[in-house]
């Protein structure tokens, strides 16, 4: 109980204004943590282990080429090596009083992966067909690297004639030392909190300690299609659940993915940034959030999408005595604001843990919702969002918004083969209805009553299945083709912003090869390029994508967001483009809007549709945008910037910000810089 109530304090935070201390990046308290010194001679063994599993890695990898269902399990390989690759060569082993035991981790780790290895080449994969706890991996297609998962696989799972099976999503706590290899070593024959009979458990890794945020969003997803291509998973008994941090994780992704899940069961968290972060107490001593800052906590503060919890079953667990119980009291006077009530059960005198009798309770109430099924009433549909990152729920699929960062909302109805919906914010939606949603007749003629307006959409499929997309024109709405495929420049799903969008999908980051238009520009270039490369690893888990601005091919340019460092003197590609963006970046002076800013210390930050491949970002000249601050606190994690800024680098980059912010904003819905 005492470790519990530690983590809830780091989670939590402390309320007080920034000092020079805490702006200078060398003096923040480092995450994760540096790591306890190996001796020479332990070193030297596990390099040489390193080296051995990599070598066996390598001799599999060839030994299999044209047995693609064989090489398709390799990333199961990879992990262990990863694992322990990553904590010798960063030096990741985080207790000097447990180090002998982490060693010994590491060992057992090569060894799981040598064996894991041998049956690979054999063709005998003993881990496939293994029932309970056990760890497997795959490749993100974010950079590149092989990323863990654990899962927990039912007893009775017949793999010789599999039924779909209810599969539960378990999202961890804060662990500022959770390395691979702990996560790993951790996972391994571990059955977890909740491991309910018959029913598969996830347990994401969640590219470590980011609160399932951007790249650790995606990871639940990438893991969850890996589970999905080895098992056979029901679509229809899927549930989300955690605790502390996870807990927030669950909050986050029962109100933005509101129809995927039959259950939610959030335990404790936060489920918002100002009052869990106390922004705007005057006792900080801060400047309050900018605007755009307080506009860019849409994008995961779950308060603000509480209407979606009417399309899923959820049950919130705090324990009485818990300063995280904010999160759920948070969450009952949101959803009690659009008439829903939040069933609460709350553990009579523990603090930051599940009291016994209490956990059965969640439990039992999980089961019931799982029993259920996908909400009943999903022909009755409310879903509202701030951004297109988030924009699906069940058969409705909003395509475009009057502007993002203000509420937008759907509640569609089906019944007697008329859709009746109002709108608020949205200039296209879709209504795509599936075959197995089994809500439609064959051959049926469906009429559309949006806001008020009549209009036909063509018959059913026999499959069941019917599409049909609209748009909004001067306050009419009309039958249109796919958002995506009209041609025009605009934010659509994937591609709206703000910056630290670009880093949930594949990215590239292209190095500049000629002089920068001035010695001060290319020293922040260099240092900043170099703080997103190793902050990506630490706090994401992976390698960049780096390479030169002469080398990249156009197969990169067609796969991936570039993220361009330099200037238009030193980086090739930014060449190519730079007349093309809305911000010219010129020999002595930077436009905005007319607004000029000189080049001597000034430097533009940017997303926008690459003019190379507009279906693709191009970033300038920044990483994710949170920095050393931010990682202290889950809630902090958050974008700090918009689509665009202007930087004053004269005072250098600092564990808030790049620079000093003189002009920063989000572009329009076409991609225009706002009058």
């Amino acid at each position: 109980m005492k470790k519990n109530f530690c983590i809830a304090l780091l989670l939590l935070g402390v309320v007080r204004a920034y000092g020079a201390d805490e702006l200078d990046p060398k003096k923040v308290r480092r995450i994760p943590p540096p790591g306890a010194a190996l001796k020479p001679e332990v070193r030297a063994a596990l390099e040489a282990d390193i080296k051995r599993l990599g070598g066996e890695i390598e001799g599999v990898t060839k030994a299999l080429q044209g047995k693609p269902e064989l090489l398709e399990l390799l990333p199961d390989v990879q992990i262990y090596y990863k694992a322990v690759h990553d904590a010798v060569k960063y030096d990741e082993f985080f207790s000097e009083k447990a180090l002998d035991k982490d060693v010994a981790t590491a060992k057992q780790l090569i060894e799981t992966g040598l064996k894991r290895a041998a049956e690979l080449r054999e063709g005998k994969p003993s881990w496939t067909t293994a029932t309970g706890a056990i760890v497997r991996g795959y490749v993100s297609k974010i950079d590149g690297s092989v990323q863990p998962y654990g899962l927990v696989v039912p007893a009775k799972y017949d793999f010789k004639q599999p039924n779909r099976q209810r599969l539960d999503i378990w999202y961890h706590g804060r662990g500022e030392d959770l390395s691979e290899l702990k996560f790993i070593q951790g996972r391994t024959g571990s059955m977890g909190e909740f491991a309910p009979e018959g029913a598969f458990v996830l347990h994401p890794y969640g590219r470590y300690c980011n609160a399932n945020k951007f790249a650790g969003e995606v990871d639940t997803f990438e893991a969850l299609d890996n589970v999905k291509k080895h098992y056979q998973i029901h679509a229809g008994c899927l549930s989300v659940r955690g605790f502390s941090m996870g807990g927030a994780s669950t909050w986050q992704f029962a109100t933005h993915f509101p129809g995927l899940w039959c259950a939610a069961a959030p335990g404790a968290g936060f489920s918002e940034t100002p009052e869990f972060t106390h922004a705007f107490d005057p006792k900080n001593g801060n400047p309050p959030p900018t605007d755009y800052e307080q506009k860019l906590w849409h994008i995961y503060d779950s308060t603000h999408y509480a209407e979606n919890l009417f399309n899923v079953q959820t049950v919130a667990y705090s324990g009485e005595l818990d300063g995280q119980k904010q999160a759920a009291d948070m969450m009952t006077k949101a959803m009690k604001e659009v008439g829903l009530e939040l069933k609460h059960v709350i553990g009579p005198g523990v603090k930051h843990q599940y009291e016994q009798k209490a956990k059965l309770e969640v439990a039992k109430i999980v089961d019931e919702y799982v029993g259920n099924g996908l909400r009943p009433n999903r022909e009755h549909i409310k879903f509202v969002t701030y951004t297109l990152r988030y924009n699906q729920a069940f058969w409705l699929t909003i395509d475009g918004l009057g502007e993002h960062w203000k509420k937008a909302r759907v509640e569609a109805k089906l019944s007697d083969e008329t859709i009746t919906a109002t709108t608020e914010n949205v200039s296209a939606l879709s209504f795509d209805f599936k075959r197995d949603q089994n809500l439609l007749d064959p051959d049926s003629l469906i009429k559309v009553l949006i806001d008020g307006q009549t209009l036909n959409g063509s018959a059913v499929n026999k499959d069941r299945t019917w599409t049909l997309h609209l748009k909004r024109d001067g306050g009419k709405w009309s039958v249109n083709a796919p958002a995506q495929n009209d041609g025009a420049l605009k934010k659509v799903h994937g591609l709206q912003g703000p910056i630290d969008d670009a880093f949930m999908d594949s990215f590239v980051m292209v190095t500049p090869s000629d002089a920068p238009i001035n010695a001060k520009v290319g020293e922040w270039v260099n240092a900043e390029m170099a703080h997103a490369i190793e902050h990506w690893r630490r706090q994401f888990r992976g390698e960049a994508r780096v390479v030169a601005d002469s080398a990249l091919s156009d197969a990169e340019i067609k796969n991936s967001n570039l993220v361009l460092w330099g200037d238009p003197h030193s980086n090739k590609v930014l060449a190519k483009i730079a007349e093309r963006l809305p911000i010219k970046w010129r020999d002595k002076e930077i436009v905005v809007n007319g607004e000029s800013f000189s080049t001597a210390e000034h430097v533009p930050i940017l997303i926008f549709p690459n003019p190379l491949n507009p279906q693709k970002y191009v970033v300038l000249n920044s990483g994710f945008t949170f920095r050393e601050n931010e990682y202290l606190n889950n809630a902090k994690q958050n974008a700090k910037l918009p689509d665009w800024a202007v930087v004053d680098i004269s005072g250098g980059a600092n564990s808030k910000w790049p620079g000093k912010v003189v002009k920063a904003d989000f572009f329009d819905e076409h991609w225009a810089l706002k009058k």
